[in-house]
């Protein structure tokens, strides 16, 4: 049997039917438990994203959110998308949003929890799944499996199928050699995370909205020039979702498999890896770091993913195969589900220009996503080897395998490393969703509490005792800081109100 076939044989394992109902019905659950915070509180998912609360140890809400959204959004917004329609027919873009909606749900608790159970090594605030398994649970050796498997994936897996994806859009826009594009991004990487956590977070609040707004700009020019057919497109994105067997042949099975491991993959809500980046964070109360990370959730599928997967549908630059890899619909002979698809769709658009654009939007998209990857992997090393006094070694020897990795994946086929990407996500995803799961009295006690506080006109800060919560004790340590900084935020506020005020006077 090739590497490839345990490879294959993995994946089918892992991404089996029961991921997916898993993924949906822990969406569901959380959403349901928590009367679905991401539609009433909206309004305040948007405010904690500009509070500023930065400070040495840890990074603001807007940088840890632009971290996490850093890695949501990337190649699986691009060329995820494309593979999803290729797989999973138009159908597949409904469950992308259906498991963006519930999966807000997910993200909300794993970040919440995240920032519970965070710890301070070398001056930067940690947390994340290891550490809430670890102190929330109970289970050491439940946290290290997930450290292990989120080292592996982030560090080996996963930065192949960003650096290919860029190679492949590069070649196919400028013909640059895989070699050299990767080569170019693996030293443009190096330069950023030898430079730790802070600099990740600075240079990502730099990019990501740039990149997101631009991509997102081009889209909504695309989409009003061809309003006409935006109803169509959604009664065919719907009637692909639901029949029990589209037009295409593509059965709902399909679909739901494609859209919800496309998403997954996309906007990672209950993969483990967003409240890596939410346990960074400086705020007052979990709840602030939850409800920005399920925002970052609706950023990254219901605007770039949607943004992609209209400009395609519009144009009809897509083919459609089923599992067995034959064709159903082929508007393109030829052209296999990547990012291709995108690169075409605009260029039917932006004659000569499209697929330059596509490219240079996808390097920003997937180099911001090696960031994060980096920042998750070290997030993990640094758990494990928390007591080690050579753990800053074991930081650069985790860094260069990651460069490594990433040139090895620019250059490898684009099968072999999305089929290892999605083995490492749906591990992680297995092992974070279970733990969750067991920590929702946790997770939900801080939306409670937030709330409470929110209703007596409070600026929320966490005491973890007066919840009965345990083991959360840099939130003790720090209560007469966190009380502080409250009050100053208020008075900040009051004074800006004030200010307004007096101007349109």
């Amino acid at each position: 049997m090739s590497f490839n076939d345990i490879v294959g044989v993995l994946n089918d394992l892992i991404w089996s039917n029961y991921l997916v109902w898993l993924c949906l019905g822990a969406g569901v659950f959380f959403s349901l438990i928590m009367f679905f915070p991401q539609v009433r509180l909206i309004k305040d998912m948007v405010k904690q994203l500009f509070t500023d609360n930065s400070s040495e140890n840890g990074v603001s809400s807007f940088q840890s959110f632009a971290m996490a959204l850093g890695g949501r959004v990337g190649t699986g917004n691009i060329a995820g998308v494309a593979t999803a329609i290729g797989f999973g027919g138009p159908g597949a873009i409904f469950w992308m949003w259906t498991i963006a909606f519930l999966g807000a749900g997910s993200a909300y608790i794993e970040a919440a929890l995240a920032q519970v159970y965070k710890v301070e090594m070398d001056g930067e605030f940690r947390g994340g799944p290891s550490f809430y398994i670890e102190k929330g649970l109970g289970q050491k050796w439940y946290a290290v499996l997930f450290a292990v498997s989120a080292i592996i994936s982030c560090g080996f897996f996963l930065p192949g199928v960003q650096a290919n994806s860029i190679a492949t859009a590069m070649d196919t826009a400028f013909s640059i050699p895989a070699p050299v594009t990767g080569g170019i991004v693996a030293a443009l990487l190096g330069l950023i995370i030898f430079g730790g956590v802070k600099r990740i977070g600075k240079a990502a609040e730099v990019i990501v909205p740039f990149m997101a707004i631009a991509y997102i700009i081009v889209a909504v020019i695309i989409i009003i020039l061809n309003i006409s057919q935006i109803p169509s497109i959604f009664a065919l994105i719907f009637s692909h979702a639901l029949s029990a067997k589209a037009a295409t042949g593509a059965v709902i099975g399909q679909a739901i498999m494609w859209g919800v491991k496309r998403g997954i993959y996309s906007n990672e809500a209950g993969q483990g890896t967003g409240p890596m980046a939410a346990g960074a964070a400086e705020v007052t109360h979990p709840a602030k770091q939850g409800l920005v990370q399920a925002f970052s959730v609706y950023v990254d599928t219901l605007f770039v993913c949607s943004a992609t997967a209209f400009m395609i549908l519009i144009t009809g630059m897509y083919n459609i195969y089923d599992a067995a890899g034959n064709v159903l619909v082929e508007n393109i002979p030829g052209v296999t589900p990547g990012p291709a698809f995108t690169q075409m769709a605009l260029d039917s658009f932006m004659p000569g220009l499209g697929k330059g654009f596509v490219a240079i939007a996808l390097f920003f998209f997937a180099f911001t996503t090696l960031m994060a990857y980096y920042y998750y992997a070290e997030s993990n090393v640094a758990y494990i080897f928390r007591n080690s006094k050579n753990h800053k070694l074991i930081f650069n020897i985790a860094r260069i395998a990651l460069l490594v990795m990433t040139f090895v994946g620019a250059i490898n086929s684009a099968g072999a490393v999305w089929a290892l990407g999605d083995v490492g996500v749906g591990l992680m995803a297995w092992l974070n969703i279970v733990a969750i799961l067991l920590l929702t009295k946790i997770g939900v006690a801080t939306l409670r509490d937030f709330e409470a506080q929110k209703k007596l006109g409070m600026n929320p800060v966490f005491n973890p005792e007066k919840l009965g919560i345990k083991n959360a004790d840099l939130w003790m340590k720090n209560l007469k800081k966190n009380e502080a900084t409250a009050q100053r935020q208020v008075q900040e506020q009051a004074e800006k109100k004030e200010a307004k005020k007096n101007k349109v006077a």
